[in-house]
């Protein structure tokens, strides 16, 4: 009975309707911290090998616990967020004649210079990308306050003649958070807005803008002006034709 097929794909079907991921217990969802998620990596390894109504069964269970854990805010939230991306200029051309542990050391310097800003400003960095990384922030504010200030720590940054200069995209909406990490079309257009920063611009999203408190910009000393791509520059690949794009300057 527990693998009939009619019987499983009911379950599942069941799953569907209860709150929460229907999909909770695949490899995506279970990553990452919480007690919940932790006893969804031990159910899959001690249930049943292949589809089982009482696996089913099982995960469902999982689900609707993460899912109010979720509506009480101890688990994956749904409310909207400021996605940072940077990026290293120059980084891979110095790195291939400056050799592993010239670049180690740059690395390392990179991350003591630019992470604890975010940090300190309740960013979650949530992976690095080689020579950048990807954090998300609660608030807007503190996700351009905490970029400007890594930006000014970077710039006392030097190694074997190289000074590294950072690139950043910052744009608000509401990815989903799978485990550790952040997953969904905003995270993509966050991507690609810090491509627009070329050669080490900081360069924001219109949603990024319209979420800031009014005077946070002045604040700030900062001015922001319509992004403007070079003549010979590609169209940015992988956002909407209508999004519109600022360069956030002193």
């Amino acid at each position: 009975m527990n693998r009939r097929p009619a019987l499983v794909d009911a379950v599942r079907r069941a799953r569907r309707a209860l709150p929460g991921d229907p999909a909770f217990g695949d490899p995506l969802s279970t990553a990452g911290p919480g007690g919940v998620r932790a006893m969804a990596r031990v159910a899959d390894r001690l249930l049943e090998d292949g589809p089982g109504a009482s696996r089913e069964v099982s995960l469902g269970t999982l689900q609707v616990w993460q899912a109010l854990l979720e509506r009480t805010g101890r688990g994956r939230g749904t409310g909207q967020v400021t996605i940072v991306f940077t990026d290293l200029v120059g980084y891979s051309g110095w790195s291939l004649g400056a050799g592993d542990e010239a670049t180690l050391t740059l690395l390392r310097q990179v991350a003591s210079a630019v992470e604890p800003p975010f940090v300190e400003r309740g960013g979650q960095v949530v992976k690095r990308l080689g020579d950048g990384l990807m954090a998300v922030f609660a608030y807007p504010g503190r996700a351009v306050e905490a970029v400007f200030e890594a930006r000014d720590r970077l710039a006392e940054v030097e190694q074997e003649g190289f000074r590294p200069r950072m690139r950043v995209g910052l744009h608000t909406g509401t990815p989903r958070q799978l485990g550790d990490d952040w997953l969904g079309v905003d995270v993509n257009v966050a991507a690609r807005v810090m491509q627009a920063g070329a050669d080490g611009n900081v360069v924001a999203s219109a949603h990024t803008l319209d979420a800031l408190d009014p005077q946070t910009l002045e604040t700030l000393g900062l001015r922001a002006r319509p992004y403007r791509r070079g003549l010979f520059a590609p169209a940015p690949r992988g956002v909407p034709d209508d999004l519109r794009m600022f360069t956030l300057t002193r």
